[in-house]
């Protein structure tokens, strides 16, 4: 867990029962645990109407066992005095925390479903360093099933850019591909599917393959929700992208 927040920075405490319980109030006993022994800390932003659920970051001395652990220097990890303060004000949280609960979606089903993994989760900061100058997605997973592997690049949208700055992502994504020798699928995922409706007319790109959904509560990332931009047709599990046509360069 404490490496987890240490990548990914924030996780609310039901993205933390689908990393690894049974269900939330188990979750919610052994965080309440790591709080009071300063591994966790915890904040719950500001919401009109019904209180938000408790929103978990890492701890003064969270920070000092992973940076034990790694044997690295402290200023490398994301851990920092104030770090729950600055998160509970700031305008990104609810993209880094739906970024995350994606993730957290996808290792739900890896839990959940013999011969399913997670096998890799970068985070928007890792995308950057790695590629930044070229493109800058929100995640990079590889999602395997049985015999099949999918690296793909997520794009997490809520609804504030405009469609034409969605369809302009498109060509670093030519680019990364060009110089890895390979495309990787793109993910779109949208808050409706009036927004996914309206985004999927600039998303079409030669040599990028897209594939877009629309958030529905309760419904997994690797569901049958996934809609190639250059095909449509019927939606798809996420590991059939591994099979579907690609977008003629």
């Amino acid at each position: 867990m404490c490496r987890l927040l240490d990548d990914h920075r924030v996780l609310t405490t039901a993205q933390v029962a689908d990393v690894g319980f049974t269900g939330e109030r188990r979750a919610r006993m052994r965080l309440a645990e790591l709080y009071a022994l300063d591994i966790l800390d915890r904040f719950r932003p500001q919401t009109w109407g019904s209180p938000s659920p408790f929103h978990w970051v890492l701890g003064p001395l969270g920070a000092a066992v992973v940076t034990a652990e790694t044997g690295t220097d402290p200023a490398d990890h994301t851990w920092r005095r104030g770090l729950a303060h600055d998160l509970a004000a700031s305008q990104r949280l609810a993209h880094l925390v739906g970024t995350n609960g994606f993730f957290c979606g996808l290792l739900r089903s890896a839990r959940t479903r013999p011969g399913c993994y997670l096998d890799e989760w970068w985070s928007e900061r890792r995308c950057a360093r790695e590629w930044g100058e070229v493109v800058r997605p929100d995640g990079y997973g590889v999602w395997s099933e049985a015999d099949t592997a999918l690296p793909f690049l997520l794009e997490y949208d809520n609804g504030t850019e405009r469609l034409e700055r969605l369809g302009q992502k498109l060509p670093g994504y030519a680019r990364l591909a060009a110089a890895a020798g390979h495309p990787n699928w793109v993910l779109f995922s949208f808050g409706s599917p009036r927004r996914e409706r309206d985004a999927r007319r600039v998303l079409t790109h030669p040599g990028v393959p897209v594939a877009t959904a629309a958030r529905s509560p309760g419904t997994a990332p690797d569901a049958a929700i996934w809609l190639p931009a250059s095909t449509g047709g019927v939606r798809l599990r996420l590991a059939q992208l591994a099979h579907a046509p690609l977008p003629r360069a």
